[in-house]
């Protein structure tokens, strides 16, 4: 009889995007249940999963929502113990944040084994606090900060995370040899809206010295519609879109990439070999996107600046000598395939099947 695993996410689509990819790992050795929040549940198609619905409060510091909260947290609680009890789960996967409390805390309770993930290098507070109930915590990266080093046994590494069509849509191809230099513009699940306004017009302005192509992520369709005739109007060919999971799709289309530092954006424009400059959300919780792209940076991978050293004339200046003189850029590219060769779909399954089967 398969082991039943359970695989709780939530949240953003930093968490829910890698537990569906786990998913994909595991479904053909285990049997497989996925749960979810609402925010996280609109990256999940319910037809392709073993899909519940546990929707958990987000902690608020607002003292009047306390009890609210609270009680929420109760029936939560409830909800995943049950759950848990109900379909005999004998492995519980979190990827962590507040949507995983009431599950970890079930899974101890029931005497479930638990198994963290993490994907930033800033182990996440609840990952932290649940630890030392867990069997390992499962990384990309093996200094991860904020950890307590009397648990440094409990690691386990593997290659960044990427879904299963990624691997089969990644083609061979040198973009430089292309009229057009093709930059994306993307901020992730959580929109960027720094990128629609100043990102936007260093674009504007740098059209005026090259010819460049855009494909760009916009946070709502007012915006998109005004940048859009922005654009039209000076002729700067470009693709607009709203936050889309499959951006993968157009990878091959670009040259190089201006991002916020999520993870799993990160790990795929790596992939792709893109050669992109990251600006992290300077509210990301721990700073945990700086940490991400200063890891990378650090391994000569990418780029970086805070958003509050960001000026534009420096920045097109930066973008028109990386076209101009293509050194850098091509030292990137070359570091990046590096450094990836090894993520394939094959060894991260095979590391994880050995690690659900060590005990």
């Amino acid at each position: 009889m398969k082991k039943k695993i359970l695989i709780s996410t939530g949240g953003s689509g930093g968490h829910t995007i890698p537990a569906i990819t786990l998913y994909e790992h595991l479904k053909n050795d285990f049997e497989i249940f996925l749960t979810s929040d609402k925010r996280g549940a609109k990256y999940i198609n319910k037809k392709n999963y073993n899909y519940k619905l546990i929707e958990i409060p987000r902690i608020s510091k607002n003292f009047f929502k306390l009890p609210y909260v609270l009680v929420f947290l109760i029936i939560s609680f409830f909800k995943s113990f049950f759950f848990m009890k109900k379909n005999n789960i004998e492995i519980l996967i979190s990827t962590g944040g507040y949507m995983s409390l009431p599950l970890c805390l079930s899974a101890k309770i029931l005497k479930i084994k638990i198994y963290l993930f993490e994907p930033n290098i800033v182990i996440g507070r609840s990952n932290k606090f649940f630890l030392k109930f867990s069997e390992k915590i499962i990384t990309y990266f093996q200094n991860l900060k904020n950890f307590p080093k009397k648990y440094s046994s409990k690691i386990f590494f593997i290659n960044p995370l990427l879904r299963k069509k990624i691997y089969q849509k990644k083609e061979n191809s040198e973009n430089m040899n292309k009229k057009t230099f093709t930059i994306l513009i993307i901020g992730g699940s959580q929109g960027a809206e720094f990128f629609d306004n100043e990102i936007s017009e260093l674009m504007i302005d740098l059209f005026r010295h090259y010819k460049i192509s855009l494909i760009q992520q916009i946070t709502d369709e007012n915006k998109k519609k005004i940048i859009g005739e922005k654009y039209k109007e000076i002729g700067l060919q470009n693709e607009l879109f709203g936050f889309n999971d499959e951006i993968y799709q157009k990878y091959n289309q670009v040259d190089f990439a201006i991002t916020r530092s999520g993870a799993s954006t990160i790990s795929e424009l790596i992939f792709f070999n893109i050669p992109f400059l990251a600006i992290p959300l300077p509210k990301s919780k721990d700073n945990h996107q700086f940490y991400n792209a200063k890891d990378y940076f650090d391994k000569k991978l990418c780029w970086l600046t805070n958003q509050s050293d960001y000026k534009r004339e420096t920045l097109k200046e930066f973008i028109l000598n990386l076209i101009q003189n293509p050194d850098d850029y091509l030292e990137k590219k070359n570091n990046m395939s590096k450094f990836s060769y090894q993520n394939t779909w094959n060894n991260i399954n095979q590391k994880l099947l050995a690690l659900i089967n060590e005990n």
